[in-house]
């Protein structure tokens, strides 16, 4: 009921729509329980022979049907048609109707859960898989909308054309109905027992669904590697173990939402055999006439089709409400990075990024990744971070976009602590360009004015010129309309890294941070794109991530860090002359480099 009362909520603006929609299946109901009712006056007609004696029932529909002869049938028949007619287009609308309610409220759903999602900070995606989210968003607010448009609906319906059944069964005898309704405690027992194994089982299918979804993707996404070592077997061997698994638990389900329906209706004939001969008993004690009975073993038998309904319907949503509560695992895991509702607004860079006494460390400190780290970087100037893997390079530079904020110390630009800072505003003082080279399957257009979406065609161009990539773009079949295809995957290497280049051009934040932003590039697309970030550097702040020695060269200040502290500050040739780490990394990293700088006159 918790995850209903919290579904409902997204139900609650389109309550007019719901509400015509619940009008209209009661509609059914009452017109259900009236077709029915049309058995009594035929019963009448076929056998009391014009006898002039009339049999009372549901609606006093006798009241519009004449004693005897033709107009008598005409009559019912008309009922019969009228009725059916007004019961299709009430099934109609409430299916529409519910429709939109389905649709509208996931959609709402959507939008918010989509929303939490992209507000998280960068830890909340290092914790959770993109396929675990996607499926969240995709999967199980599907299920959700499948629940609200059909099973909703379908329960509702089901449940008002009971309701009527019911009542007219104790329209004709009371008696009877109240002693069939002594297997109702039997009935609700069998169905809380088979809803909670079916509940269970539901969540088991959606954590198989979600490990088949993850098994699947890492396999189709690395096909490459899985090819070269000959793994395809063993992938197909893990895929189909998850599978299986899938499938045991989707077959126990389904032998509980077969074996659920026909159990309590055989509960019911029981009972009905049971009342058959009570029945007889009215009719001799002169309490109700055949043609009440009639009608009323009809009513009694129609009440266990909407019950068998509503068995089968528990197994459907069962299955929305562990889709619900898989959305609300996501909605109720909260890693925002805060802002402020005073939050100032951040202007260029004039004077310096500070870290002051900075730690950090993710999954809740568990892995500390940077320790007591205090830096001044200057606007204008180029901060090369050096050192070896793992030692806290790229996590700082996360710290500046506020990607994360630090466990301790703090992060100031030009003063402003950037936990009081406005994040949108600081953000858009800064472009990135990543190792990992990210492209959006779509046009070359798209993706290189992705940080500035009204930027025109001329200046799209001009960045493109200026990260040199102008020329292979004009090379493509459709120009910057070519779709690039998922992650750049039409494109080579340094192709990509130059479009990203050019996207950071475009966006001409004064702040730039480059994560070994070269290191995907041939020699020849190196130096072409290292005279761009040339021009592009200069009287901007550059923090970059040193892959290449042209880049570490080049930078008024080298940071060599090992983890998580800063142990080495220099230049290029003071840092050579300590002889300290730096010499080491260079030594290790650079000297092969240097000696064609050397040979080449460079």
């Amino acid at each position: 009921m918790r995850d209903l009362r919290r579904l409902f909520k997204y139900l609650k603006p389109h309550w007019l729509t719901f509400l015509l929609a619940t009008i209209a299946m009661v509609v059914v109901g009452v017109l259900e329980s009236a077709i029915g009712a049309l058995i009594v006056p035929i019963f009448d007609q076929a056998f009391a022979q014009g006898s002039g004696k009339r049999t009372p029932t549901l609606f006093g529909l006798q009241r519009f049907i004449p004693d005897s002869g033709l107009a008598a049938w005409r009559n019912i028949a008309i009922m019969l048609l009228l009725f059916t007619l007004v019961k299709g287009v009430a099934e109609y609308f409430s299916t529409y109707l519910m429709a939109i309610v389905g649709q509208s409220s996931v959609l709402n759903l959507r939008q918010e859960l989509y929303h939490h999602v992209l507000s998280q900070s960068a830890s909340f995606f290092e914790r959770h898989r993109s396929n675990y989210l996607v499926s969240r968003l995709v999967s199980s607010a599907a299920a959700i909308e499948l629940a609200v448009s059909n099973t909703l609906r379908d329960i509702l319906r089901e449940s008002f054309t009971l309701i009527g059944f019911l009542a007219a069964s104790f329209y004709y005898n009371w008696r009877l109905t109240l002693g069939s309704l002594t297997i109702a405690p039997i009935i609700a027992f069998l169905t809380a027992r088979f809803g909670t194994a079916l509940r269970n089982l539901s969540r088991e299918s959606f954590e198989g669904n979600k490990r088949l979804t993850d098994t699947a993707q890492e396999a189709l996404a690395n096909q490459n590697i899985v090819k070269a070592y000959r793994a395809e077997g063993r992938e197909q061997k893990r895929f189909i173990a998850v599978a299986r698994e899938i499938m045991r638990a989707n077959l126990r389900s389904s032998r509980i939402a077969g074996f659920a329906p026909p159990t309590i209706e055989m509960i019911g004939v029981v009972a009905v055999v049971a009342l058959l001969f009570f029945g007889q008993r009215e009719i001799e004690a002169g309490r109700m006439n055949a043609a009440q009975f009639l009608t009323f073993i009809f009513f009694l038998f129609r009440s266990y089709d909407p019950m068998r309904k509503l068995s089968r319907l528990q197994n459907s949503m069962e299955q929305a409400l562990a889709a619900v509560r898989h959305v609300w695992e996501v909605m109720d895991e909260h890693a925002e990075i805060p802002e402020k509702p005073n939050a100032i607004e951040v202007e260029p860079l004039r004077e310096a990024i500070e870290l002051r006494d900075v730690s950090f460390g993710y999954h809740n400190e568990s892995k500390v990744v940077l320790r007591e780290v205090s830096l001044h970087i200057p606007a204008g100037s180029v901060f090369a971070l050096v050192g070896e893997s793992g030692g806290g390079k790229s996590t700082l530079t996360k710290l500046i976009p506020r990607f994360h904020d630090p466990s301790d110390g703090c992060v100031l630009w030009d003063g402003v602590n950037l936990r009081d800072a406005s994040i949108s505003s600081l953000r858009k003082h800064i472009a990135l360009v990543t190792q990992e080279t990210i492209l959006f399957n779509d046009t070359v257009r798209h993706n290189i004015s992705y940080g500035r979406p009204r930027a025109t065609d001329r200046e799209v161009e001009e960045a493109a010129r200026i990260a040199f990539a102008h020329n292979f773009i004009k090379e493509l079949p459709s120009g910057y309309d070519t779709i690039v295809g998922e992650r750049g995957i039409f494109l080579s290497g340094g192709q990509r890294q130059r479009l990203a280049i050019a996207r950071a051009v475009l966006t001409d934040a004064p702040v730039l941070i480059l994560d070994e932003a070269t290191s995907s590039l041939d020699t020849e697309s190196e130096r072409l794109v290292q005279r761009a970030l040339d021009n592009l550097m200069r009287d901007r702040t550059t923090i970059v991530i040193a892959h290449r020695l042209s880049t570490v060269r080049r930078a008024d200040t080298i940071v060599v860090m090992e983890r998580g502290r800063i142990i080495e500050t220099g230049k290029h040739a003071e840092l050579l002359a300590r002889g300290g780490q730096y010499k080491r990394l260079y030594k290790l990293q650079f000297a092969d480099e240097e000696e064609e700088f050397v040979v080449n006159g460079k």
